[in-house]
């Protein structure tokens, strides 16, 4: 079995940041983690040289990959923030100061993904409220019009994709030698970092290793032509989020929540959040809006009911509708069979119909199309 010595000895025959050093004693490889036969390591660089070094970055997942027993590789290049400028004839400055909260700067232009129309994120503030289940009907809704649909799962500690698509294996590498092929079920190609490590073995990466490693999953991945990608983000407005406002041109997300207050106030925040970095708002989802006993037939609002319609309605977005508490979509799910292909004529299935034409309306009206997003520097 190779160790962590071998693959710093594999680095040593890739250059370096500075274009001279060795890799492997350039200080900037900040980690590697070693998960059955797969390495995962990260080179901490000046963000200004992203594009610059990216050769080295694909020379060195290709050195690692050459490893006797290596069964794959993911290299991603961190970055702490840029350097301020140093004053003239005066010492380097130190990091840039960062903001408290979120400071907006001058807006610039995201990078559109060649072959992708639209790109959408399903989003909530807090967890547990169903949003990767809504995220993965969704898109076969979606798929189910007729459209050409991807999902990304950006969840990099907590990927749900891959049970919820009914989905095992690891993707396959393009011709090319670079780009990963998505895996493909129900009609959708899917992409998650599940594919590439075993289910038990957690995700310990610093915030910026798990922003380059998503900026891979979504740029080295060979989509083709898709109407519409939508992206399962992780709860919460934290570093994912941001990436994706300011990095790809989002032409809307859909926040996904509970009735009850405790799960609207987390939602409210992720509204504001992506207002902030002037993303559109598609509408919300009320998820398990309600209960209706398999038994008696009897319905029960457990969560409370219509907080997430009031809740649209008081911040003047869409309201997209119901979808209730059911054994059908749980059972469903975690068997791989989304519900609305498994269970077709139940009301599960066409609520998640209903809002997919109101999503697909939306954005083939073009009222969201994406604006350039401000840089943002959180403290």
């Amino acid at each position: 079995m190779f160790t962590k010595e071998d693959v710093m000895r594999a680095l040593e025959q890739v250059t370096g940041p500075d274009g001279k050093t060795p890799l492997s004693q350039s200080g900037a490889v900040s980690g590697i983690s070693i998960r059955d036969d797969k390495v995962f390591a990260a080179i901490v660089i000046d963000p200004r040289q992203a594009a610059q070094l990216e050769p080295m970055r694909a020379k060195a997942e290709a050195a690692i990959k050459a490893i006797k027993g290596v069964g794959g590789a993911l290299v991603t290049l961190t970055a702490e923030g840029p350097r301020a400028a140093a004053p003239a004839g005066g010492p380097t400055a130190g990091p840039a100061p960062h903001t408290h909260g979120a400071a907006a700067a001058p807006a610039r232009s995201a990078n559109p993904i060649p072959g992708i129309r639209h790109i959408i994120a399903v989003a909530s503030g807090k967890g547990g409220v169903g949003k990767s289940t809504s995220a993965c009907n969704l898109a076969v809704a979606l798929g189910k019009m007729g459209l050409k649909v991807g999902v990304l799962d950006a969840d990099i500690f907590g990927p749900s994709m891959p049970r919820l698509f009914g989905l095992r294996g690891k993707p396959e590498v393009a011709a090319d030698g670079r780009m990963l092929r998505p895996l493909v079920s129900s009609g959708v190609k899917v992409m998650s970092i599940g594919f590439l490590i075993e289910d038990d073995a957690p995700v310990v990466w610093r915030g910026p290793m798990v922003v380059s490693a998503l900026t891979q999953l979504l740029r080295e991945v060979a989509w083709g032509e898709l109407d519409v990608l939508v992206v399962d983000m992780p709860p919460g407005t934290g570093d994912t989020q941001l990436t994706m406002a300011q990095n790809v041109p989002l032409a809307g997300a859909v926040i996904v929540s509970t009735p009850q207050d405790l799960a609207l106030i987390d939602a409210r925040r992720g509204i504001a959040m992506f207002r902030r970095v002037q993303v559109p708002i598609l509408g919300i989802i009320e998820n398990m809006s309600y209960f209706i006993c398999p038994h008696c037939g009897g319905r029960s609002d457990i969560f409370a009911h219509a907080g997430a319609r009031h809740e649209a309605e008081r911040l003047g977005v869409p309201f997209l509708g119901e979808i209730p508490l059911a054994m059908d979509i749980r059972e469903n799910s975690d068997d791989g069979k989304p519900v609305v292909l498994s269970l077709p004529d139940s009301a599960h299935a066409s609520a998640y119909m209903a809002i997919a034409g109101q999503v697909w309306a939306a954005l083939s009206q073009g009222a969201t199309g994406a604006k350039p997003a401000p840089t943002i520097r959180m403290g």
